[in-house]
């Protein structure tokens, strides 16, 4: 979807940041690095953590290469704040962390909602809660993510279950930042990202590189929370001469602090509905075997690997199930999901946690469909064996 004022690059991101020359090896936290290079990421701060600390080091290494700046910071609270600043000066900027990190960094993290500052957070999950187990895999942030931080905010979260996949969500998550004006999540588990694939560059298809919608016209009538039908303000190019106010307060279109409660209502709902208005831009949902299927498991991340795996272990026995797998977890692609979930008789969640992903599921599905959980805590990722044992028991249970 073309957006109005929003400049397109005719360059893509295909391969920029890897060795062209064709198949190689690399890991899922590396991917994740040289594809935020090759989106034209330009600024990352950050704070060493497990497992997403080689991030880190990659991006270390390929960011000078591209005239961008590095930085380690003292904490995580400072390196939100870095790249936030990082970004309202007009830099595309990130930084990654994993769960207990990704905790301290959700008061900027609204203020970036807020404030409508784009950024891109990538959170490595890991066991919990506390410092819980920093090399075991888990999926205990599927509700941090959209809810971490206080009051209402508009974000997205990108769920990916490869390698491959990683570079192009972290690329997509560069360009709905962009283009939205909104904080992007790239959430993926352990396991994923040291997960280490073949990837062929040439084959990435992330098509093109986009950038923010900068303000024109008169700067004497610039506004800079003003916008068109899109419902995306330009934001102001620091030396341009347009003056903008930026304030984590509720805030009218000219920036300034506002508590009158039309204003308020006006900006609120505009920031929480645009990415409802763009959903053909941020939906995106990967689905299996739903015809026909008697149950649908519904995962995301190396689970839904495992459960794709399940699939035709089911299959070999006769027994007919489907998966239907989030790429985009936050907005959930709500009608996507009732579709998927229509005519099946089970529903069966597995997630590396005590049960979070399945409310979601819940309210969703049809009522008088059974949705049962399948959860596993140790550390441990949960098998294609298990996700099938788990659907026979279901059905013999009925």
């Amino acid at each position: 979807m073309a957006v109005p004022g929003l400049r397109h690059h005719r360059e893509d991101a295909r391969g920029r940041g890897l060795n062209d020359t064709g198949i190689q090896n690399i890991q899922g936290n590396h991917a994740c690095a040289v594809a935020a290079v090759a989106a034209g990421c330009r600024f990352f701060a950050g704070y060493p953590i497990t497992p997403s600390s080689e991030i880190a080091e990659r991006i270390s290494v390929e960011l000078p290469k591209a005239g961008g700046t590095f930085v380690q910071m003292e904490d995580e609270i400072a390196s939100m704040a870095a790249v936030i600043g990082a970004s309202a000066g007009g830099i595309k900027a990130m930084t990654a962390t994993s769960g207990p990190g990704f905790s301290l960094k959700q008061e900027n993290l609204g203020y970036a909602a807020g404030a409508e500052i784009p950024c891109v957070i990538v959170d490595v999950m890991r066991g919990g809660p506390s410092t819980g187990m920093p090399t075991r895999p888990a999926q205990g942030d599927f509700m941090q993510s959209r809810w971490g931080t206080h009051g209402d905010h508009a974000c997205i979260v990108l769920a990916p279950w490869s390698v491959k996949e990683i570079y192009e969500q972290t690329v997509r998550a560069f360009n709905l930042s962009e283009t939205l004006r909104v904080p992007v999540i790239v959430l993926y588990d352990e396991v994923i990202g040291h997960l280490v694939e073949t990837l062929d560059p040439g084959s990435v298809d992330t098509g093109e590189i986009t950038t923010r919608k900068w303000a024109g016209g008169d700067p004497a009538q610039y506004r800079p929370y003003a916008c068109g039908e899109d419902d995306i303000p330009p934001m102001a190019r620091p030396g341009d001469g347009y003056r903008s106010h930026t304030t984590g307060l509720t805030h009218a279109e000219n920036g300034f602090p506002s508590q009158d409660p039309t204003t308020v209502d006006r900006v609120a709902r505009r920031v929480l509905g645009k990415l409802a208005r763009h959903n053909d831009l941020v939906e995106q949902v990967d689905c299996y075997d739903l015809d026909g299927a008697q149950v649908l498991i519904a995962t995301c991340g190396i689970t839904a690997r495992a459960a794709k795996s399940a699939l035709r272990l089911l299959q070999d026995k006769g027994i007919a199930a489907g998966l239907f797998r989030p790429v985009t977890l936050w907005p959930f692609p709500e009608e996507s999901y009732r579709e998927a979930a229509r005519g099946k008789q089970q529903i069966l969640v597995p997630e590396m946690n005590a049960g979070q992903l399945i409310y979601e599921i819940q309210r969703l599905t049809p009522p008088g469909v059974p949705v049962a959980g399948f959860n596993r805590l140790d550390g441990e990722p949960i098998t294609p064996r298990q996700i099938a044992e788990r659907v026979e028991e279901l059905l013999n249970h009925d």
